[in-house]
């Protein structure tokens, strides 16, 4: 691939043309993905268009296509849907309807499109490039265009990117869309968790996604739902028995609650389908149990996009813009994706393919092949999701004690967490035990065995259940053997913050002293500042960043109100910018100010400067994050002096230290799928763990790999000797030394208007889905 290092990207875009538009069903973040689209593509030179009310649009031509702007797309960020309209088109579906968009296209000099939709919307864009030529010979017969015109956009180049809230596009972990429907739909189950325990009722509730059962899945591991429909997988013959005993189980054993998830395709082995009505008659005729049904509907499109979905939108913007103007007449038309949190280009119709297969296998009854086609995230979410749900405590005890305990500040997502290791420990026969306040507890004796119930509704919890300190092991390493021992604990799972790992390293490093600690241990990073090494997401760190940018809407609304107001916002994150760099990312910031990065008085008065020339467009307001640590000196305060100073009568400052509230609310969907998953493969790890380490009836473990970190890195998780680990650490600031989220900060700044490098070098190669999803 020629790579356009050499070429300096101001100028890559440089007398061509771009539209954008977004078609099919509506997804929150397509906004975001429409704004970047138009900010990077006028960053590097590029004229850009908006095609509104999408193919239907480009079809119709005229004052449809219009020319975008830098301040056209201000105040975009936040909002669901798309400003810029989406239709579902027959006429494109036609080549009359096709020709005549190409008619317009060429007349406008555009041979570049980004489309953002589902996969209907992106296998027609393929089909309109694949018809290019030929509908150019069509319009200069026609005499619609002269053959100097044709030959000035002989070639269509076409990105898409995928919108829409059903996560059902193969090769892609998410979907433009998917994370906010998540956060709609966890909000109406949270909301009705309250009433039903106050009733003791039975909760049907039927989600959106098509043919696709992500949405249905992950709600279900979200809200410990004691059953899920999913078209992918229809329950085995004689499932109503199993799902009226189950239930029934669930209330003797005291849970007041049961929730059912439906997906709305979801069928039976026959190809039935099951309906949230059906259900409703089932549990009441054959239980007597009190049940209600919700059908969610179009809320769950609806409502401001989540931060995920704006950085996920951001990012992909980005990345199709450089696919467009890397792209030659050989390379398939691509799609941008982001797989992990890497950005990848895959072939458009080997996507739409494997989309095409899944529903294929369904038809057949191959459900093992849909489920494992649906790609990676799909299945692990699935296999978790039938180890906690289905499967009853065993009578045989193994008689291993696993002791449970949160360290360093409370985050949201921590409970969840604890709640899936308890349960698959119990599973598998173990004793849970709970250690509340941390290593001070663990020291002082304040440890009791966890039942299956003691951790039902965990996983909507915010803070921590089990109390939380942030003091070291250090100091009481005496006390904690005695109770190791006292307590006969033979693995511990720790969950927590920059604590945990240093923590757990004090407890490896003391092993050669003390016997009792020879056991095998886990962390779990759960923080909200996201500075454990050995792992690119903590859990609690997407609830923050939601937090904040929630926050951040609000003061951009009142900004605007007032108009020439420059807001400073400090956030949490101790030496990690991750927060402040994200949520600047998220809420369209004019600027992040983070340690990692360090600037000086010149910078500060760039950014002022820069905020001066902005007050003379017609977007009136300012945005400023700070990170609480980012430099000694340069304090909130001081910047708040310094702009105010600088500003004087073109604009005035306001600051905003948003404290604590970081630290709490309710896990986003996010959080508590992240939580369940790290806690339930932490255990299955110990236990496995435990058996290469008993020698004689006795559990000894002292090698560096008995003591690891769960982390996620790039596209998996991985468990990481604690040890290993040190190298990478700069203890003095508790951060990691590098940090993958620092590459995406050039984004944040050309999104808002800075003309600064961007380097692309980096940017992703075109993968092959088929490749990638090698374990078929």
């Amino acid at each position: 691939l020629a790579r356009l290092c050499t070429m300096d990207p101001t100028k890559m875009g440089v007398g061509r043309s771009i539209a954008v538009l977004t078609s099919g069903g509506d997804a929150q973040g397509m906004n975001a993905a429409v704004r970047a689209t138009v900010r990077v593509g006028l960053y590097t030179g590029a004229s850009v268009y908006f095609v509104h009310e999408g193919y239907q649009g480009l079809v119709d031509g005229g004052d449809n296509i219009k020319l975008a702007t830098w301040e056209s797309v201000s105040m975009m960020l936040q909002l669901g849907g798309t400003v810029i309209g989406s239709a579902r088109c027959k006429d494109f579906q036609t080549r009359e309807g096709r020709m005549k968009a190409a008619g317009n296209l060429v007349k406008l000099g555009i041979t570049n499109l980004c489309v953002i939709g589902g996969d209907g919307s992106l296998t027609g864009a393929n089909q309109f490039r694949t018809d290019w030529s030929e509908l150019l010979v069509d319009l200069v017969k026609a005499g619609k265009i002269s053959k100097d015109e044709a030959s000035k956009s002989s070639h269509l180049n076409i990105v898409g990117m995928v919108g829409s809230i059903d996560n059902d596009f193969c090769g892609t972990d998410m979907t433009i869309g998917t994370d906010s429907a998540l956060h709609r739909i966890i909000e109406v189950v949270d909301a009705i968790t309250t009433t039903a325990q106050s009733h003791q009722r039975t909760f049907i509730l039927e989600v959106m996604g098509r043919h696709c059962g992500y949405l249905a899945l992950v709600t279900a591991l979200s809200c410990g739902a004691d059953w899920v429909f999913i078209p992918e997988m229809p329950p085995d013959e004689g499932w109503e028995e199993h799902l009226c005993r189950r239930l029934a189980d669930q209330r003797g054993r005291g849970c007041r609650l049961n929730v059912i998830i439906v997906a709305e395709g979801a069928m039976t082995r026959a190809g039935k389908p099951i309906t949230s009505d059906q259900l409703k008659q089932l549990v009441t005729d054959r239980l007597g149990f009190d049940t209600r049904t919700t059908v969610l509907g179009h809320v769950q499109r609806g409502g401001t996009p989540s931060a995920f979905d704006r950085i996920l939108g951001s990012r992909m913007g980005v990345e199709a813009v450089m696919a467009l103007l890397e792209a030659t007449p050989e390379t398939p038309a691509c799609v941008v994706s982001l797989s992990g949190n890497q950005a990848v280009r895959l072939p458009l119709m080997e996507c739409v393919q494997v989309t095409k297969d899944v529903t294929a296998a369904m038809a057949e009854g191959r459900f093992e092949d849909a489920i494992k086609l649906r790609g990676k995230s799909f299945e692990n979410n699935w296999n978790t999701y039938k180890l906690l749900a289905h499967i009853n405590p065993p009578d045989v005890k193994s008689n291993i004690n696993v002791a449970v305990m949160n360290i360093g500040a409370p985050c949201a997502g921590m409970n969840s967490a604890v709640r899936s290791a308890v349960r698959i420990g119990m599973i598998q026969g173990h004793t849970m035990l709970a250690v509340h306040d941390g290593f001070d507890g663990l020291a002082h004796g304040n440890i009791e065995p966890l039942s299956w119930t003691n951790v039902s509704g965990w996983t909507g919890k915010g803070g921590s259940m089990l109390g939380t300190k942030r003091t070291l092991p250090g100091k009481m390493l005496e006390e904690i053997s005695l109770n190791i021992n006292k307590f006969n604990i033979n693995a511990m799972v720790i969950i927590g913050g920059f604590e945990a790992f240093v923590g757990g390293l004090e407890l490896v490093q003391a092993r050669e002293k003390y016997e009792e600690l020879c056991i095998p241990m886990v962390v779990i990073p759960a923080t909200v500042s996201n500075n454990v090494p050995g792992s690119d997401f903590s859990i609690g760190a997407d609830t923050a960043l939601n937090t904040i940018v929630a926050t951040c809407d609000r003061i951009k609304q009142s900004a605007a109100g007032t108009k020439r107001r420059v807001f400073i916002i400090e956030t949490m994150g101790g030496y990690c910018g991750y927060l402040a760099t994200m949520a600047g990312m998220a809420s369209g910031a004019d600027a992040a100010y983070i340690y990692e990065e360090k600037f000086n008085i010149k910078d500060l008065e760039l950014n002022v400067e820069h905020l001066v020339q902005k007050m003379k467009t017609t977007v009136k307001r300012g945005l400023i994050l700070r990170n609480e640590n980012s430099n000694a000196h340069y304090t909130t305060d001081f910047i708040f002096n310094l702009y105010s100073e600088e500003g004087k009568g073109v604009f005035d400052c306001r600051k905003n230290v948003l404290g604590h509230m970081q630290q709490g609310g309710t896990p986003t969907p996010f959080d508590r799928n992240f939580g369940t998953k790290m806690g339930a493969k932490s255990v299955l790890w110990l236990t496995e763990k435990l058996k290469t380490c008993t020698r004689h009836g006795r559990i000894y473990a002292n090698t560096p790999d008995s003591a690891c970190l769960l982390g996620m890195r790039k596209r998996a998780l991985y468990f990481q000797p604690l040890a290993e680990l040190k190298e990478e650490t700069d203890f003095e600031h508790r951060i990691p030394k590098t940090q993958w989220w620092l590459k995406i900060r050039p984004i944040m700044k050309i999104l808002a208007k800075y003309n600064i490098e961007l380097d692309t070098s980096e940017h992703a190669n075109m993968e092959h889905v088929i490749k990638k999803m090698g374990h078929l």
